[in-house]
């Protein structure tokens, strides 16, 4: 469901990179990923939530533009070739289509850079990022997830082949006395757009976050991924704990 546009709300896109070529895993926004092409999971998560105004799909691909607009996206423009290689990063992609909104007459105030290889998104989680972003005002909110063991008891390779740890003052400290840490879920980041039009940047010094359970956080980014994803996600959705 495409949101209805009112004089009094912002207007509200997602962008959805998803470029053409992929090393790694061959054709991957486009693979089937338990019988759905991986791009239209996130397609259809961002259609489920009502939100947008808009969901655009940025790619340099005719095929994944295709596919796009099939499943309810569109795909009016192709990205520049200086933007789809293996070193662009997400920041560049996603200014680049809100300059082309602007063009087109229709700036967007809020906007969703959703990733297109992340099965496990969910409506509702997009939803509540959003209604962060509204009640706090801030620069972004994205998804995170709790490491899975204390990173303050680290370890690094030494030049001589021996173990160190990053932080030697906390070798005795309790593992649950040690404070909690996140890293970056890679699914989504809601954005305030004059702030990122501005500073270009996913990460402000006011970014909130929507900390998601570390069973439903997955970096696809090899066959090995893959696969345990998928079985993953096939366990989730047979228990009704994914939509």
């Amino acid at each position: 469901m495409i949101a209805s546009p009112s004089a009094d709300r912002k207007r509200t896109v997602a962008v959805i990179p998803a470029r053409g070529g992929s090393k790694r895993i061959p054709g991957k926004n486009i693979k089937l990923f338990n019988g759905v092409p991986m791009l239209v999971h996130s397609i259809d998560a961002a259609r489920r939530s009502g939100l947008f105004d808009r969901i655009i799909v940025s790619t340099d691909s005719d095929e994944v533009a295709t596919l796009a607009d099939e499943a309810g996206a569109e795909c009016n423009f192709r990205r520049p070739e200086e933007l789809a290689d293996d070193f662009t990063p997400t920041a560049p992609v996603i200014l680049h289509a809100l300059q082309w909104l602007s063009g087109q007459g229709e700036p967007a105030d809020v906007a969703c850079c959703i990733y297109a290889t992340a099965p496990f998104i969910q409506s509702a989680d997009l939803r509540a990022a959003h209604d962060e972003l509204v009640a706090h005002g801030c620069g972004s909110v994205f998804t995170v997830t709790r490491f899975a063991f204390p990173i303050f008891r680290a370890l690094k390779s030494t030049e001589q082949g021996t173990l160190a740890m990053y932080w030697p003052e906390f070798r005795s400290t309790r593992s649950q006395d040690l404070p909690e840490a996140y890293h970056d879920a890679g699914q989504f980041y809601w954005l305030n757009v004059p702030r990122f039009m501005a500073q270009t940047t996913l990460y402000f010094d006011d970014s909130r976050p929507l900390i998601l359970p570390r069973w439903r956080v997955e970096d696809i980014d090899t066959l090995e991924d893959w696969d345990r994803a998928a079985i993953l996600h096939r366990v989730l959705t047979a228990q009704g704990l994914l939509a």
